[in-house]
């Protein structure tokens, strides 16, 4: 009997297993699921001790059980993630990432998870209270991050400040060596709760969709991917996972 059970339990490890590296099509270890990502954009990942933590981080573990996969989480620089998959060192980016045509012409795109929009920080009584009052001032971004790109093409490459970490861009505005940030808005609350003297236009700069990216082609891990969003969102537990790290009130 023990030999028995121990033959059942080899056969449903190899048939999960097979599953998660039939799904990535190699880019990973067997039964691996890579998930590459910035870790410095809270609430949706973020450190915690030695933890990876977050919303994105809950979510790709929920895929990852969906698939029968095990999640392991990089941590790179934000502007590093979209080649790490490109060149199959992850099965996947997830990280905050807005869907934009210049993304779509080197990766693939999951079904949206989470709608989101960019926000102006602002120091209080810095005489900025609207988007136009940005023109000719320094403004402090995420390299390589929507924010980056919107902010270049509106107001020029010389007005921009780049930052590998969003929580620089803000530390930069704390000191006064620029006038502004443009972050996803929620980020921008976390760092505005952390950081007295600064507040948030109530003019949204852009509305954004969030996705997952994956390697060109890959169209088995796609659709696993997109068939456990699914899932997840049919049954709740995208709601309850956002619920644990945004306030609706």
């Amino acid at each position: 009997m023990k030999k028995l059970i121990g033959i059942i339990l080899s056969a449903v490890m190899v048939m999960s297993l097979a599953a998660c590296g039939g799904a990535s099509q190699g880019t990973a270890q067997p039964g691996i699921l890579v998930m590459a990502t910035n870790a410095e954009f809270p609430p949706y990942e973020y450190h915690e001790g030695s933890r990876i933590v977050g919303i994105d981080a809950e979510i790709a573990a929920a895929i990852a059980e969906k698939m029968g996969c095990e999640l392991v989480i990089e941590d790179i620089a934000f502007d590093s993630i979209i080649p790490e998959v490109v060149s199959a060192k992850a099965d996947m980016g997830m990280a905050g990432m807005t869907v934009t045509e210049d993304r779509m012409q080197n990766v693939d795109f999951s079904t949206t998870y989470a709608v989101a929009r960019q926000v102006v920080i602002v120091a209080e009584g810095s005489g900025i209270t609207s988007l136009a009052d940005l023109e000719g001032r320094v403004i402090g971004v995420q390299q390589g991050t929507t924010g980056d790109i919107y902010a270049t093409d509106e107001f020029g490459d010389d007005f921009i400040e780049r930052y590998s970490k969003g929580m620089e861009a803000v530390q930069a505005l704390v000191q006064g060596k620029i006038d502004a940030v443009i972050i996803d808005n929620e980020p921008a609350r976390v760092f505005v709760s952390e950081n007295p003297g600064l507040i948030i236009l109530d003019e949204a700069y852009a509305d954004e969709e969030y996705a997952i990216a994956v390697r060109k082609g890959n169209t088995a891990l796609l659709e696993a991917i997109n068939n456990a969003l699914e899932e997840l969102k049919n049954d709740g537990t995208l709601d309850e996972i956002v619920s644990r790290y945004i306030s609706t009130e």
